[in-house]
């Protein structure tokens, strides 16, 4: 080697070190401004523990435990502990039905009770892609059994899942099908007896079959309170002030299709790649998941099938939260960036999106904020 290639060698050789430097440099930083973020936000809102998956061009950026899954037994949290979905799991539902959509088993824009004839005449209206878009007009069972003479809901019961639908059809309207929109629990619980019905299998199944397989979700499960499943967290909720377990809830109460998994870190890495891909659905069922509701006479709504839908950084911006039963969580997937957040929390109260924000800020402060501007946050 002759001293001029040698010179371009060895300079070669230092630019690659000083690369390797820079991006460890920058991943440094990056760990310690999301930890002071985290930190300070479980502090202020006195979160038990904390996950965070920071994810790029489909690679993890920060994969993230803090705080407890346990706090009896302090047992800390790490990229494997799973977390109740709640209504996150509303986008697994949504690929569920729209696997039976594409298998030619469903339409989304026929009447519900095609499916469910014994369903009341007032629901004729009622089309699939309204329970996936909360444009139904079908109460929340949450919020509606218990009024106008209905059965009060109960947490703590066991109901069967025929019992549970055709209570669901006492519920009121709260306006006419697809002229506004208004979160259902209940359009989701009924897609989930509906991909029963038409596939033969709990729609449980159908997800471990046709999403979670496939994709190495290999900790994605429904709830199962009588089973042991390791690196299960607790959910916890504040009283006064004070960490206090999380109400209990009967099991068959814990399978309902409106947000009923378990998912770790590990799991949401794997969706998050198959979301990038667009797998398991074809190019025209994922457009059907990003188009906003469309409300009669009213135009649009940022909402599709499973995911709140905007802009951010002239890209779209698909984002979702669940908040239940001791557990708050937000995923936010900037496609602009090429970025995911997700961040789950095992207190009810929590307010991950302020976590989120404090996440995205440091990775690019022109990223559209989920808490609106102004906000003290308490």
């Amino acid at each position: 080697m002759n001293s001029l290639a040698r010179s371009i060698y060895l300079l070669a050789t230092l630019l690659a070190a000083w690369s390797q430097a820079a991006v460890a440099q920058a991943a440094s930083d990056l760990e310690t401004g999301v930890d002071q973020v985290v930190e300070a936000e479980m502090q202020r809102q006195k979160i038990p523990g904390v996950a965070v998956g920071v994810f790029q061009h489909g690679e993890p950026l920060i994969m993230k435990g803090y705080g407890y899954a346990n706090v009896e037994h302090e047992v800390p949290i790490t990229p494997a502990t799973l977390f109740q979905s709640a209504s996150i799991g509303k986008q697994f539902t949504a690929v569920a039905t729209m696997l039976q959509v594409e298998d030619g088993k469903v339409s989304l824009d026929e009447s519900i009770r095609t499916y469910f004839p014994d369903a009341p005449a007032s629901w004729q209206p009622v089309t699939v892609r309204q329970l996936l878009n909360h444009t139904s007009g079908i109460a929340d069972y949450f919020e509606a059994m218990g009024t106008n003479g209905t059965e009060p809901f109960d947490v703590r019961r066991d109901y069967p899942p025929d019992e549970l639908r055709k209570l669901f059809y006492q519920l009121p309207m709260d306006f006419p099908a697809g002229s506004d929109w208004r979160y259902s629990n209940t359009g989701y619980a009924l897609l989930g007896f509906l991909i029963r019905r038409v596939s033969g299998r709990f729609y449980g199944d159908e997800l471990e079959a046709r999403v979670f397989t496939p994709l190495g979700m290999d900790t994605a499960q429904v709830i199962n309170e009588a089973s042991i499943i390791p690196n299960r967290a607790a959910g916890y909720q504040l009283e006064n002030g004070e960490i206090r377990n999380q109400e209990w809830y009967a099991p068959l109460v814990n399978t309902t299709a409106d947000g009923a998994l378990y998912l770790s870190l590990l799991d949401y890495l794997a969706w998050e790649r198959g979301l990038r891909r667009r797998a398991i659905l074809t190019s025209a069922g994922w457009n059907e998941i990003y188009t906003p509701a469309t409300l009669a006479g009213n135009g649009e709504y940022g909402y599709g099938l499973g995911w709140r839908i905007g802009q951010s950084k002239g890209g779209a911006w698909y984002h979702h939260s669940g908040s239940s039963q001791g557990f708050n969580l937000y995923f936010s997937r900037y496609i602009a960036d090429d970025l995911a957040i997700v961040v789950l929390t095992n207190l009810y109260e929590g307010e991950p999106e302020y976590i989120v924000d404090g996440i995205a800020e440091i990775i690019d402060p022109a990223i559209s904020k989920l808490v609106p501007a102004g906000t003290d946050g308490k």
